[in-house]
């Protein structure tokens, strides 16, 4: 058996990995990544991976305990962004 060393960085997740840890459909992330509005990637070789730490990060940006609270982070939704929403990044 192989012990990991807890210095050592996380797994990292291709696209359809990533999708489905995130609950999201593999194209959906694709437009997300396509847009800008998605999880930090890296592309390492022609691969796109995903570190499970940069996934969980993005998705605490649409942490909320109620809905009427307001708060500056916000997940967008995979589509072009408007020039206002842009400058919220």
């Amino acid at each position: 058996m192989v012990k990991l060393d807890p210095d050592m960085p996380s797994r990292l997740l291709r696209t359809q990995e990533a999708a489905h840890f995130l609950g999201l459909s593999l194209r959906t992330l694709e437009k997300h990544r396509t847009y800008g509005t998605g999880p930090t990637y890296r592309k390492i070789g022609g691969r796109v991976v995903y570190s499970v730490e940069d996934l969980q990060a993005w998705t605490e940006q649409g942490a909320r305990k109620s809905t009427s609270e307001q708060t500056s982070r916000k997940v967008y939704p995979a589509r072009p962004l408007t020039a206002e929403e842009q400058g919220k990044l």
